[in-house]
């Protein structure tokens, strides 16, 4: 009986210390339950499918973001990258091209490659002038999120484009991103489920492999929790800054080639702030910017109470404007609350 007892105990000792070291999810947790409880079919068939969807496309850059900010950084350009291989994803895919007259529409492998490659250089630039320079992540990333949005305004001026929105991408490409990959059938009609949702589990595997089962994984978090202490250690932080900044890029890449095809229609301004929606989903999911801490669960499970809450907010007709007021505060009691517990163990 009395081991019993304290089984309950623990357990309940260990739910609270749950609920004590994230309240910000709890809350949302607690808000969707009410949205859910008063908007009828929120959590229809059809509306679980839009947000998979949703978080599938999402959560790529929020991983992106979350091994910046385990390094002690940041990434404001994360959302203009996203932007740029969009927009070179569809400026290649064109059936009708006007940014490059006269260019057949390229394999979409070769797309893909062109999209990584830029991306990376991108990041590769915020690791290096982080790691060489010593300069402020919010500093360096600033400026790379001004140079992408310029090289994406002058990109859409090639040719006779003139700026124009780019559409009508092949329907190869397409299908390759957004073809149903199961459809199931519910009592409200037919739900599907889209390839990218897939590919976006994969890469996300493959993330979580090479975090938690790979020497770089282990010297990321090093570096996050202590740079002196890992470069003593004989941790190369200059060459693990870097590459964190380079793969963070090149799932940004992924997120534009895949959100091209899947919104169907380009322009400039595609991408802006989905780092602020990054940024809280991490926070979210406890991904602490003092650095060292934070999982791959965190991020997915924050992308997802984020996206249920703007769902929720969407269902019960609140005005589009509010989300930025609400991504705001999000971030601001979230990074209050996790300084709080650094400084407490501190």
């Amino acid at each position: 009986m009395n081991g019993t007892k304290l089984k309950q105990q623990n357990a309940g000792t260990k739910v609270w210390d749950v609920i004590k070291g994230n309240p910000i999810a709890v809350i949302l947790v607690l808000a969707a339950i009410v949205v859910g409880c008063v908007v009828d079919n929120f959590f229809s068939w059809g509306n679980l499918s839009n947000l998979l969807s949703n978080t599938a496309v999402r959560f790529l850059i929020a991983l992106g973001v979350s091994g910046c900010l385990i390094t002690k950084g940041t990434d404001l350009s994360a959302g203009r990258q996203v932007g740029l291989a969009a927009c070179i994803s569809a400026g290649l895919q064109l059936t009708t091209n006007k940014l490059f007259p006269g260019l057949q529409i390229l394999p979409i492998p070769v797309v893909l490659l062109c999209v990584l490659v830029a991306c990376a250089m991108v990041g590769f630039v915020n690791g290096f002038f982080m790691a060489k320079f010593k300069l402020h992540p919010f500093i360096v990333t600033l400026s790379t999120q001004l140079i992408v949005y310029g090289l994406v305004l002058l990109f859409m001026q090639l040719g006779t484009n003139g700026g124009q929105t780019l559409s009508g991408m092949s329907e190869g490409y397409r299908n390759f991103i957004i073809k149903p990959l199961l459809t199931l059938k519910t009592s409200s009609g037919p739900v599907t489920v889209p390839r990218y949702v897939l590919y976006s589990t994969i890469i996300t595997a493959i993330v979580w492999v090479i975090w938690n089962k790979t020497a770089f994984g282990k010297n990321m978090y090093a570096v996050g929790s202590n740079e002196e202490a890992a470069n003593v250690s004989g941790v190369n932080v200059s060459k693990t800054i870097i590459l964190v900044f380079v793969m963070a890029g090149m799932l940004y890449g992924i997120t534009g080639f895949m959100d091209a095809a899947r919104i169907a229609s380009v322009n400039a301004t595609t991408g802006l702030n989905y780092e602020a929606d990054a940024i809280a989903a991490c926070v979210i999911g406890g991904i602490s910017f003092v650095g060292g801490i934070g999982k791959v669960s965190g991020a997915i499970i924050g992308v997802l109470l984020l996206q249920i809450i703007f769902a929720g907010l969407n269902f019960l007709s609140v005005d589009a404007n509010y989300l930025y007021i609400v991504k705001g505060l999000i971030i601001l009691i979230a990074c209050s609350i996790d300084m709080r517990k650094y400084l407490v163990r501190k």
